[in-house]
């Protein structure tokens, strides 16, 4: 299935006999919260999702920003927006498509078939808005974790060394220049640079998907045994793994990222341009 939809297409199935349910997953790093955006317009029958709250367990010393909810918690509150185990699921956001991507992954990983990001977000619905904040009937989604691939800190390591570990943030901050965030700027020694923002285009769609193959087969991942996606704290990360999806190539996220890498101290940083 193709994990992208355009907002014509969803136009056209939303109007139809199967409407997908909509997740509504605006947000922004370090806030402010988003739900007055989602209260003042969104699309007709979206619920909104909080990615803090409920698309990420609270955050632990040594477990990173966004550690991976509870199953079972998140089952919850996907039943609660609606989602059951055979309905399609749209998602989208209002900015760079992270935070739709991450919960398009959070679904895959648990097992759900049929869901898709909103390519552009928010700002490719040329369509009506509406502030009815709507009750949906509860789903009967329930989870089962292992749908696509998972990394912990030693497999990242692993497949830094021995397949393609891409680290999606920018580019100063693998090379070390900056550091906004953590405690520490660098990459995973060995780790390739690959910024999301390679991923999309001005407007902020994905790109064809010949493209995305040109690009990452010229960072090693198509021949790569095995490929794998960090970045700050599993958010953007979740995005480069649908680019990958869209180029035909199945990637692991490692969902600790950079956040949780660098809280360790025994753990290695590269700085600089290249892997190591």
């Amino acid at each position: 299935m193709n994990p992208i939809i355009s907002a014509a297409d969803l136009a056209s199935e939303s109007a139809g006999p199967r409407p997908p349910v909509l997740l509504d997953v605006r947000w922004q790093l370090g806030g402010p919260h988003l739900r007055p955006e989602y209260e003042a317009g969104h699309l007709p029958g979206a619920v909104f999702v909080d990615l803090d709250a409920e698309l990420a367990a609270p955050p632990t010393p040594g477990g990173g920003r966004h550690p991976l909810p509870d199953p079972e918690a998140f089952g919850a509150v996907m039943r609660r927006a609606g989602v059951s185990r055979d309905s399609p699921v749209v998602v989208y956001d209002g900015g760079l498509g992270w935070a739709a991507a991450r919960a398009w992954w959070l679904l895959r990983w648990t097992g759900h078939q049929d869901v898709r990001v909103l390519d552009g977000g928010l700002a490719a619905w040329h369509r009506e808005l509406t502030t009815d904040v709507p009750t949906p009937a509860e789903g009967d989604f329930r989870p089962t974790p292992g749908g696509v691939g998972l990394l912990d800190a030693d497999a990242a390591a692993e497949l830094a060394r021995e397949g393609v570990l891409l680290d999606a943030r920018a580019a100063e901050r693998y090379r070390g220049d900056v550091e906004p965030i953590d405690r520490v700027g660098g990459h995973i020694p060995g780790a390739v640079s690959a910024p999301t923002s390679g991923n999309v285009t001005a407007d902020g769609r994905f790109r064809p998907a010949v493209e995305l193959t040109e690009r990452f087969t010229a960072l090693g991942a198509a021949d790569a045994q095995a490929v794998g996606v960090y970045c700050g704290s599993g958010v953007s990360g979740a995005h480069e793994v649908l680019a990958l999806e869209l180029a035909g190539i199945p990637a692991a996220l490692y969902a600790g990222s950079w956040s949780q890498w660098s809280s360790d101290p025994s753990r290695p940083v590269a700085t600089g341009p290249e892997p190591q």
